[in-house]
């Protein structure tokens, strides 16, 4: 143990946790050679002197590539959260010499996207223009992972129940209901009241297998009394989405507050079609024990404002929401 903390303490260099990082993420020596631009021989030669020092086997190496031993993974997990702290201390220090607001690093699920991070980081850059914001799109499978080691700051989308836990702080801003699209030209925007076989008929573009709303939606199709079309296609990307809705007539899936942006723009039509579905709200989720940056608090509270300003525009006016009084009865 103490010949361990030894080399973590005074024997690894920067260059050492950026092989391990390129070794996990390439799992071939000569993509890692070629990303580090050194020579194949000379990243073997490097991971050598690594798993020497250590006195462990860091990778397994075969025809197929390489891939981390269990000895490995724990090695991986800390050069990749040195690395991402070694970036956020080097942005920071890059923005108060030259009076830059710093960069925040977001996880987002496509759900907030379009309109609340898209929105919220307008209010930042209408008070912090130079300040920096770096989208990682993806689910929370993917992008959890890299807010524990630090390489994100925060992550906004739904938030999924089954990723609770204690490390994690979750803060709700807004419920997002689901619509059905289509291309503005099809047939089926042009029906005031299509229904669920209307929808069955056509291509469908769905969620991945394993997206929590992937069954939710082939249950509407189910309750109906329909199967899904069988002329499918898979994506959890919004840009994907509107593609293959434009392109090939299907009908998709889209947040609420999207497809109306995306309606707005002239990219698709908002199907008079219920969807009875039940899903999370969208959030935000941090480390608890994170010290953010100024530039991460800033944008998180762009994040609140704008969550606070569509949950007004979405409120009914007192006007529409009275109900009508009834007429008097004959006398």
């Amino acid at each position: 143990m103490a010949h361990l903390d030894r080399v973590f303490r005074s024997n690894l260099k920067l260059r050492h946790l950026q092989l391990v990082v390129a070794l996990d993420e390439f799992r071939h020596l000569g993509r890692t050679a070629e990303f580090l631009a050194v020579s194949q021989p000379a990243v073997s030669r490097m991971l050598s002197e690594i798993e020497a020092m250590l006195g462990l086997a860091l990778f397994e190496r075969s025809s197929r590539g390489t891939e981390p031993t269990e000895a490995g993974e724990p090695v991986v997990r800390f050069a990749r959260g040195v690395l991402a702290q070694y970036q956020r201390t080097r942005d920071e220090i890059d923005a108060a010499a030259s009076g830059a607001a710093g960069k925040t690093r977001v996880g987002s699920m496509a759900v907030a996207v379009p309109v609340l991070l898209a929105d919220a980081v307008a209010r930042l850059k209408a008070v912090s223009p130079r300040a920096t914001v770096l989208v990682e799109e993806g689910d929370l499978t993917h992008l959890l992972p890299k807010l524990r080691l630090g390489e994100l700051d925060f992550f906004v989308g739904r938030l999924e129940p089954g990723y609770a836990a204690p490390d994690l702080a979750t803060e709700t801003l807004y419920e997002e209901p689901m619509v059905a699209v289509a291309a503005v030209s099809s047939a089926i925007a042009r029906m005031r009241r299509p229904t669920w076989p209307d929808v069955a008929a056509l291509p469908c573009v769905m969620p991945p297998p394993w997206a929590s709303l992937r069954v939710k939606l082939e249950q509407q199709f189910h309750r109906h009394g329909v199967e899904p079309s069988a002329d499918l296609m898979e994506t959890s990307s919004y840009l994907a989405v509107l593609t293959l809705v434009g392109q090939r007539g299907a009908v998709g899936f889209l947040a609420r507050s999207a497809a109306q942006r995306f309606e707005h723009q002239g990219l698709c039509r908002i199907l008079g079609i219920t969807l009875d579905l039940q899903v999370p709200p969208v959030g935000i989720i941090t480390l608890r024990e994170a010290r953010l940056s100024a530039s991460s608090r800033q944008l998180l509270q762009c994040l609140r404002d704008t969550a606070a300003a569509l949950r007004r525009s979405w409120r009914p006016s007192p006007r529409s929401s009275r109900k009508a009084r009834p007429a008097p009865a004959p006398r």
